[in-house]
């Protein structure tokens, strides 16, 4: 897989999950960050129960992270630490990656992007040390970077079906 990802479909949350990790790891084994300056930024935007928080959890592993993902709708922000060493599935170790935190927000309960000021998001998207996940990102579109990197997720035509498009 390769960062330019156009639609997915996935038929399955361990799909889904498996879709994240595949994101995550590409991003870890890149030298560099996507963002010319400031935190790599991904926009997860879709309808309630469209895969964004399973695909976080996906996401999350890729990057080595134990920590159960779950929507951080209530306290609107989680942050993790990325490890600098993590063992991949063959065991074997790697050094990276040059992010040290992800960011993960959720919008939802959001009124207006301003409300994001008392947990210092612009001190947070100036560090090109940190990759940041909102889920809800339509809510606080006007404070997002140039850069920001948005994928859209859609129910599919049976139950377990999701489309994960870049846009």
């Amino acid at each position: 897989m390769t960062i330019i990802m156009k639609t997915n479909k996935t038929r399955s949350a361990e799909e889904t999950q498996k879709l994240g990790e595949e994101l995550a790891r590409e991003l870890a084994i890149r030298n560099r960050p996507l963002a010319i300056s400031g935190a790599t930024v991904i926009a997860l935007q879709g309808d309630l129960g469209a895969g964004k928080t399973t695909f976080t959890q996906g996401f999350l592993r890729g990057f080595g992270i134990k920590r159960r993902a779950v929507s951080p709708t209530f306290i609107i922000m989680r942050r993790y630490e990325i490890s600098r060493r993590r063992r991949m599935e063959n065991g074997e170790r790697r050094t990276g990656p040059h992010f040290k935190n992800l960011y993960h927000f959720d919008a939802y309960r959001l009124k207006k992007a301003e409300n994001l000021e008392a947990l210092e998001f612009k001190l947070i998207l100036s560090n090109p040390e940190n990759l940041i996940l909102i889920e809800w990102p339509e809510r606080i579109r006007k404070i997002l970077p140039k850069g920001t990197i948005w994928l859209k997720f859609t129910h599919g035509k049976k139950e377990n079906e999701r489309r994960i498009a870049m846009k």
